[in-house]
């Protein structure tokens, strides 16, 4: 990975006016992945976005982070359901085009 790809978790709390409890806490939920890198930590620029919609849904509509943790579990849920959807109905039409 790339060290240009990665942010210092210092310089995203500050960005979005969190603690760096915070930021822990969401990786011990596993809602982000940390690199570490010379003992500091960095967050992959990819995330940032995941980071920014936790931050709203924590601060703005005050959602505890069990819930946020639950919200984004049913969401990869629905996303699952959605490609086997997608899959199933694929097959479907192979076989009615017969």
């Amino acid at each position: 990975m790339k060290t240009k790809d990665l942010i210092p978790i210092d310089l995203v709390c500050e960005h979005y006016k969190v603690p760096v409890a915070f930021i822990n806490t969401l990786q011990e939920f596993q809602l982000i992945e940390l690199t570490i890198e010379k003992d500091d930590f960095y967050i992959h620029k990819a995330q940032i976005k995941e980071v920014e919609k936790i931050v709203r849904l924590h601060y703005d509509l005050e959602i505890n982070i069990e819930g946020i943790d639950a919200i984004y579990n049913l969401l990869e849920q629905v996303n699952s359901l959605r490609k086997e959807i997608t899959t199933l109905n694929n097959r479907l039409r192979l076989y009615e085009d017969f």
